[in-house]
């Protein structure tokens, strides 16, 4: 089995079309390490996830903080509990965002969204740098230093 980058879930190279059973594996995926598994109380089975196991493809702004919600349905508020990191490319420089759904298990944020994050993105000094990012609850995510906007 394999997860692609956007979350598409394949088995022996085909894509899984039922909505159900992609959400039925993904309640029992593990990571041990930098390897996945998919755990029963009978079976272990190796998987490869190409970036992440989820995407982040929407969130909505409330009172206590940004939630987000992923392919499988899963909904988290960032914060310290579900804090966002934002990787960059090294010879690219381009941004990969993540927010943590459940033990050490990350969902890719989608492009739209993660624009949407941007516009309601602010600037603050973190460890004396200041740092343009977001805001979810009482927790500041920095995206990307601001003197590399121009700011």
């Amino acid at each position: 089995m394999r997860i692609a980058r956007d979350g598409t879930w394949f088995y022996l190279g085909t894509p899984i079309g039922r909505p159900e059973l992609v959400r039925l594996f993904s309640g029992i995926i593990r990571k041990d390490g930098a390897d996945y598994f998919l755990v029963t109380p009978v079976e272990k089975v190796g998987i490869t996830v190409d970036d992440a196991p989820f995407v982040a493809v929407d969130f909505t702004r409330r009172a206590d903080g940004i939630e987000f919600v992923t392919n499988v349905g899963d909904k988290v508020i960032a914060g310290p509990d579900h804090p966002i990191r934002v990787v960059r490319d090294p010879e690219t420089g381009e941004p990969s965002p993540y927010v943590l759904i459940r033990r050490n298990l990350e969902a890719l944020i989608d492009r739209k969204s993660f624009y949407r994050l941007v516009d309601i993105g602010e600037t603050t000094s973190v460890d004396r740098t200041d740092w343009f990012g977001v805001r979810s609850g009482d927790s500041f995510f920095p995206i990307i230093p601001s003197a590399e906007l121009g700011v």
